[in-house]
């Protein structure tokens, strides 16, 4: 495609000019990150062109939008995927080369944007991808966080938060689009006005505070079809500058207070809201976008259509989680306040606009606000989802007469809380889980009253991820196998992967794959000596989890399994051992403890074990630091075993499970999430499972828990790892480091529930199946089969397929195609 944009010799030309322009430079005076900025606009410069066609197209055609509203968006470095997608990579590099630059130290250039964190912020990046190559009109709406979460450093084997600066030299991806400001008010009360002439209640809000909100546009590029979509995320501004009066009178604190207001809301994601002034934050983050987003929504709807109720034919917003669950109320709000609807008609449109994707089981990650501060936060908004509350207890009651158990279940308000699964479920038409498992377990479980209720309103959405940036981008190696063996047709319809079956019994090919492996898993051992200083040996096996830490994903289990690997080594160090090299990457929230300790426990370990000669190396133990897209690309592609260890019944899909499938990883895990869905596909003898189901689980929950200590007292392997956590073995004599760990799981001093997360219960079985790993990959041939076959069969897990049963089921999009 770049032969239609701009030859070899003017992109030259362009980076040159951009170098003099932005620094006062030659380019052989410019800087590796000068270079990148320079590259990047001129890149940003086709884009734009394409921007401004689809605008034109969208114009024309006027489809139906989706608004994906998100907290988290983890979209990854853009310029090389921006390539990918213009199908300008290879001509670029070869540009590049030519002006004496490696694209590859170019990208390494840029900062991952700080705009998420875990699998719900990279879904929604997928998913942005997905949208704009299957040529569907889509807006990503976000809040642009100055830090995101955090970097993470480890420092003495503790994880150690320190701002993510990714803004400090200007982003070139982005557009600050001032003109579509808007102003989101925060507190104050309520004034009620009646109006004789409508004979209606007029409701205005008095004595707030405001901000606004500024968007910026990042483009979100299509591949190979000129489409350019957009994630529009808002930047907070004060409404008043600096108030030079009141500094003048020394009042300097008032001085800056619009300012400190707006500047905090976008600081950072997820404020640890741990105590009070954390939770209020949170809260006016999730209002601020949503009232930015649903007030330029209306507003571009109003520009070519008169008729309100029109708008879930033109406009659908889904809601990523539980997190901008106030698109319902803030959507009544405008529909009511401001464009004077009836209250059942604003209902009836709002109700048919919004949609809701669960994305967990646990109950305690189900948001609830206190109503003190949300109803003295959101005085109007507080207003609308109390006469909300009110009509759908009405209509439970009207289901379930007297039924009072139905009401506490089920209610919006209750308990001095608003409940905001709640309000999305009776706000929209549409509530879908992430993978088949879990959606089953929202309906007999979790969310079991309302899908009694509102059977039509639930469905599954197996996730997807994106083939053109975790394997096109991130393993260009394998891709070019796979185009050499099947043709280019998978990189947007990965179910063509299937094709490659036919190698899976073809020695050549089990050759070539493994090679392709190897070196990825070289270029990972020199990531992990440069950053770690720790020499990992690429012929060992390289068993990987990488994902956010939380203790249902069981990073514990595993490093206690690698403690226990570790203890029969050195008791007979004469056994066979194929050597391990155990991966871990992964941030802990701010204020999670015993995720936190965790992080210690696995770099306590590592020191240990890496620094024991004794073994000769048979394991190696490494946590990568600051785990995120862009090395996370390197990882999947270096992955010999993919752990998805959660425990059954806690992870709603999981997506680091279909990157390393992908990728030729065959997975060792529970049936929790996708992964059911994964073993489907490729056949449960290309898989290890292990462990408790999740009925079995779900069985024990719902009895009281089940007793660790019977696996304490009746097995000494299990004993004696815990016993470690407590006799200084990993901790330089302390007896008291891990206490908290090994309390957690024994709870011999505490009436708490012990071990919620099934760790003992499952570890034999996981010691067994892990003993299957070595097994299979002692056999070259068979190991080959499988990983071949892992990649072979992920055809299923694609983000297109995902965005286009949301188009069929939910949406109901119109495609565009975007003419030269």
């Amino acid at each position: 495609m770049l032969d239609n944009h701009f030859k070899k010799e003017e992109f030259k030309k362009s980076v040159k000019e951009n170098v003099k322009m932005l620094y006062r430079k030659t380019i052989e005076e410019a800087t590796q990150e000068q270079v990148f900025q320079a590259v990047s606009l001129a890149v940003k410069d086709v884009i734009i062109d394409n921007w401004l066609l689809t605008q034109k197209q969208y114009e024309k055609d006027d489809p139906k939008i989706v608004y994906y509203l998100s907290m988290e968006f983890l979209m990854g470095r853009a310029l090389g995927n921006n390539l990918i997608n213009l199908c300008a990579y290879d001509e670029v590099k070869e540009a590049l080369d030519e002006l004496g630059f490696d694209l590859n130290v170019i990208e390494d250039q840029e900062p991952d944007p700080a705009l998420g964190n875990g699998g719900l912020g990279r879904l929604a990046a997928c998913f942005l991808d997905s949208l704009t190559t299957l040529g569907y009109c889509a807006y990503g709406c976000g809040i642009r966080y100055h830090y995101g979460l955090f970097k993470q450093k480890i420092e003495d084997g503790y994880q150690v938060e320190v701002p993510d600066n990714w803004l400090k030299n200007g982003y070139p991806f982005e557009l600050r689009r001032p003109e579509y400001a808007k102003e989101v008010k925060f507190g104050g009360y309520v004034k009620v006005e009646y109006d004789p002439a409508t004979g209606r209640n007029h409701f205005i809000q008095e004595g707030y505070q405001s901000v606004l909100a500024v968007p910026y546009d990042m483009p979100i590029v299509g591949y190979n079809n000129n489409v350019v979509n957009t994630l529009r995320i808002w930047d907070a501004e004060a409404i008043n500058d600096f108030r030079l009066d009141l500094f003048d009178k020394g009042e300097y604190h008032k001085a800056v207070e619009q300012e400190n207001l707006a500047k905090n809301i976008v600081e950072v994601l997820y404020p640890n809201d741990n105590h009070y002034a954390g939770k209020e934050l949170r809260l006016k983050q999730q209002y601020f976008f949503i009232s930015a987003s649903i007030q330029e929504a209306i507003e571009k709807f109003k520009k070519t259509h008169s008729d309100l109720h029109d708008l879930p034919k033109k406009v659908a917003f889904q809601l990523n989680d539980t997190h901008p669950t106030m698109t319902v109320a803030e959507l009544m709000r405008i529909l009511v306040d401001e464009e004077n609807l009836e209250w059942e008609d604003a209902w009836n449109i709002t109700t048919q606009t919004c949609a809701y994707t669960n994305h967990t089981i646990m109950s305690e990650a189900l948001e609830k606000w206190p109503i003190e501060l949300f109803s003295r936060l959101l005085p109007r908004i507080y207003q609308i989802i109390e006469e909300i509350n009110r009509r759908f207890l009405l209509e439970i009651q009207q289901k379930y007469p007297g039924n009072q158990e139905k009401i506490r279940k089920m209610a919006i308000i209750y308990d001095g809380q608003v409940k905001m699964a709640h309000l999305a479920i009776a706000g929209g038409h549409s509530v879908n889980g992430v993978a088949r498992l879990h959606t089953e377990i929202l309906k007999k479980q979790e969310l079991k009253d309302f899908y009694e209720m509102y059977p039509d309103k639930f469905n599954n959405k197996t996730n997807g991820i994106t083939q053109r940036r975790f394997l096109l981008h991130g393993n260009p190696l394998l891709a070019s196998w796979v185009t050499e063996h099947i043709g280019a047709g998978w990189i947007t319809d990965l179910s063509q992967l299937s094709k490659l079956k036919v190698y899976a019994d073809d020695k050549k090919a089990q050759q070539e794959f493994m090679n392709i492996k190897y070196q990825n898993k070289v270029r990972l051992a020199k990531y992990i000596l440069e950053h770690n200083g720790i020499e990992v040996n690429p012929n060992s096996i390289f068993d990987v989890q990488v994902k956010r830490l939380h203790e249902y994903k069981r990073q514990l289990m595993n490093i206690l399994h690698v403690m226990y690997l570790y203890n029969k080594i050195k008791e007979h160090p004469e056994m066979p051992f194929y050597p391990r090299t155990f991966i871990f990457g992964a941030k802990a929230a701010a204020g999670y403890r015993r995720a936190k300790q965790t992080i210690k426990l696995i770099n306590a370990v590592a020191d240990v074990i890496n620094n024991d000669k004794s073994i000769n190396g048979k394991i190696k133990v490494v946590f990568i630091e600051n785990y995120r897209v862009s090395n996370a690309e390197m990882i999947f592609a270096a992955a010999d075993v993919s752990e998805q260890i959660s425990t059954a019944s806690k992870e709603a899909s999981g997506t680091g499970n279909m990157k390393f499938m992908l990728n030729g990883a065959p997975t060792i895990g529970t049936m929790d999430g996708a992964n059911v869905e994964i073993v489907e596909e490729v056949g449960a003898e290309n898989a290890f499972i292990f462990g408790l189901s999740s009925d079995e689980v779900i069985n024990y929950e719902n009895n009281g828990g089940y007793d660790p200590m019977q696996y304490f007292n009746n097995d000494p392997d299990i004993r004696n790892v815990l016993m470690q956590l407590i006799n200084g073995t990993y901790s330089n004599g302390d007896f008291n480091m891990f206490r908290e760990i090994y309390d957690s799981l024994l709870n011999t001093n505490s009436s708490d529930k012990a071990d919620t997360y099934f760790i003992l219960a499952d570890f034999k079985s996981y010691a067994a199946a892990q003993e299957k790993v070595e097994e299979a990959y002692r056999d070259e041939e068979r190991w080959a089969k499988m990983a071949l076959l892992n990649t072979a069969c992920a055809g299923k897990f694609t983000s297109d397929r995902t965005i286009q049963q949301y188009v069929d089921e939910i949406w109901h999009l119109d495609k565009v195609v975007i003419g030269k």
